[in-house]
C-alpha cells in the first residue's frame, strides 16, 4: 500500500486562500494550497499541524483571519506537541539564520517525517536551499511542488473538458 504524503504547510501557506487574488502569483499558489486540502480531506495525504502553526496563528491581529486559518488547520490528521526535540532542533537551525517561527515549523516537519514543509516565503525557501544538505525535509513552494508531482490543479472529478 502507498503512503499518503505528509505535508507541513506553514502560516503563510494557510493564509495564502485568504489573501487578494488579484495577482496572478497569489491566486496560483492560492489554487495549489486550494487544491492540496482538497485531497488532504479526500484523505490522499495528510496534513500535519503543530503546537508551533497554532500559537503563530492565535498571534494574528485580525479576529476573522485567524478563525478561517484555523478551520484550514483543523482537518490535519497528525498534531504535534512541542517537545524538547522540536526547541533543540529549532535552535540549531536559528543558528543558520531561519526565523524563530520559521525554525519550529521545519522542526516540526522533520520530526513529522514529512514528506515535503511548504512555504511562499521566498527568503525562507532561499535559506532552506542554502541549507539543504542539513535539512531532514525538503522545502517548497506549494505551486511548484504540485506541478512538480504533476498534479493538476483542476478539480480531478471534473469530466468537463472545458
Amino acid at each position: 500500500m502507498i503512503q499518503p504524503n505528509k505535508i507541513y504547510l506553514d502560516v503563510c501557506c494557510l493564509n495564502r486562500p485568504f489573501d487578494d487574488w488579484i495577482q496572478p502569483r497569489i491566486r496560483l499558489e492560492a489554487e495549489a494550497i486550494v487544491a492540496i486540502l482538497d485531497r488532504v480531506q479526500a484523505g490522499d495525504w495528510l496534513l500535519i499541524s503543530s503546537t508551533a502553526l497554532v500559537v503563530e496563528i492565535a498571534r494574528a491581529p485580525d479576529v476573522s483571519r485567524r478563525a478561517q486559518v484555523m478551520d484550514l488547520l483543523a482537518v490535519a490528521k497528525i498534531k504535534l506537541p512541542m517537545t524538547t526535540e522540536h526547541i533543540q532542533r529549532a535552535a540549531h537551525l536559528q543558528s543558520l539564520g531561519f526565523k524563530p517561527f520559521d525554525a519550529l515549523h521545519i522542526a516540526c516537519a522533520e520530526v513529522a517525517n514529512a514528506d515535503v514543509f511548504m512555504t511562499t516565503d521566498d527568503r525562507l525557501r532561499r535559506r532552506a536551499k542554502t541549507y539543504a544538505n542539513q535539512l531532514n525535509t525538503q522545502v517548497q513552494n506549494p505551486l511548484t511542488w504540485m506541478i512538480e508531482a504533476g498534479t493538476n490543479l483542476e478539480d480531478e472529478d471534473d469530466d468537463d473538458p472545458s
